[in-house]
């Protein structure tokens, strides 16, 4: 097993293993150095994915990441005969798991990662753990986490003062950050999305790799995740209103609502309106009380008058307020049309109605189906409209970034002559009735 660290790990989290063997070949040749296994391939394909690799990389460090939490000595023993170098044990698992774990590596020449996700001090539990005779450690900011927007914090600088063992990072880790671990003392880089992810994996590998040697790179946007207003509206930018509805679990999306010009897309939070049979007061008073880069969402009580056309149109425009989207009847298509000013509207009507002032701003409505409340983001292309809760904002456009880079290695992939159901293997994975 190669003890020159600084090493680069790539971690094969795919459900097929076709997919996976053909990823980790492009991963090694732009310079992985060690290869996991990953949880998700493990439980798919069983300790033949670990066979399959160590065939065809016989000299390669190969982690099974089998998460142990329980028969510490059992999972050890069928990692190591399987061909792995390393198995990960949970630092939560119970004492005796991680003593059977060590003794079975001992037994089987099988190392033994400890990977400290959900361990609440890991100092404390890191020196428990070398104490007990274990190999590595790994401190795991988890993918659901990355939704959140979290990221690495001071534990590897504690950690690194806590043990002599060599530390691997694990978490949305881009070549930027790669390159700041390293500076930190990190010795194992666990790639996973930045790398599998990618059109051309063996690019992606090779950045990664030449940060960790050089230690230094070039800020990059791919594959960063955000928490914060500016960062959710860049990501909502970026992705698709399908990316956002497969983030979600297919909810969200509304109904019968369409782009009065298609190849328009707006982003950002909603201002809310709720009007009566066209009345257009509370429509306009809304544009005045928006901030820009709202999104106007306007229930309008009727389909047949409308409450909005060119001027109120104008009025948003020159605001910068993201676009409106109405539930009711648009006029003066033509006009709004030749501005490139996103409007989505059920319909179009000539007749506009009365300002006579009824309705209210800023309150829950219903627009296309769906509930909307005040700054809830809004996402609407030429695809539809989806609307995402304002509490979850940040997780879901992070977890739209993520829809978006694995659509973008199977297209790909099918580009290089293959077909979806080919790369999914959807026969072999279809529900059992």
């Amino acid at each position: 097993m190669s003890e020159e660290y600084p090493v680069l790990q790539v971690a094969l989290d795919q459900m097929q293993m076709k997919r996976a063997l053909k990823i980790c070949e492009e991963a090694v040749n732009g310079g992985a150095d060690w290869i996991e296994v990953g949880t998700p391939l493990l439980k798919s394909e069983g300790m033949e994915a670990i066979r399959k690799l160590r065939t065809q990389y016989p000299s390669r460090v190969i982690i099974a990441d089998m998460k142990t939490m329980d028969t510490g000595s059992f999972e050890t023993e069928m990692a190591a005969r399987a061909g792995a170098n390393v198995n990960t044990i949970m630092g939560v698992a119970d004492d005796g798991t991680i003593l059977e774990a060590v003794r079975a590596g001992r037994k089987y020449g099988c190392r033994i990662m400890v990977d400290l996700l959900g361990v609440k001090d890991k100092t404390e539990r890191a020196k428990e753990v070398e104490a007990m005779g274990v190999d590595l450690l790994c401190i795991h900011v988890s993918i659901d986490d990355q939704m959140e927007g979290r990221s690495f914090t001071s534990d590897l600088e504690d950690l690194i003062e806590a043990t002599s063992l060599p530390i691997a990072v694990a978490g949305g880790i881009t070549s930027e950050k790669a390159a700041e671990l390293v500076r930190s003392g990190a010795s194992v880089i666990i790639v996973g999305g930045a790398i599998t992810k990618s059109p051309d994996v063996t690019s992606a590998a090779k950045g990664i790799k030449e940060a960790i040697q050089l230690k230094e790179v070039k800020p990059s946007e791919r594959y960063r995740r955000y928490n914060d207003t500016e960062g959710i509206r860049k990501a909502l930018i970026e992705v698709s209103a399908p990316n956002v509805a497969d983030a979600m679990h297919h909810k969200g999306a509304m109904c019968g609502i369409r782009p009065l010009k298609p190849g328009l897309k707006c982003v950002g939070p909603a201002f809310t309106c709720r009007t009566i049979d066209g009345d257009w007061a509370k429509t306009v008073e809304a544009i005045e009380k928006a901030a820009e880069g709202d999104v106007i969402v306007i229930d309008a009580g009727s389909r047949n008058i409308s409450p909005w056309g060119e001027l109120a149109t104008w009025s948003c425009k020159m605001k910068g307020i993201s676009g409106v989207v109405l539930d009711g009847a648009a006029r003066d298509v033509d006009d709004i049309m030749s501005m490139g000013f996103p409007v989505f509207s059920r319909s179009i009507s000539p007749h506009a109605g009365e300002p006579k002032g009824f309705g209210e701003l800023q309150v829950e409505i219903v627009c296309g189906g769906m509930e909307v409340r005040p700054g809830d983001w809004i996402i609407a292309d030429d695809s539809g409209i989806v609307v995402i809760p304002r509490d979850r904002a940040a997780e879901i456009s992070n977890r739209a970034l993520d829809v978006k880079e694995r659509e973008s290695r199977i297209r790909e992939e099918i580009q290089r002559g293959s077909t979806l159901s080919e790369v999914l293997e959807l026969e072999k994975w279809e529900k059992v009735q």
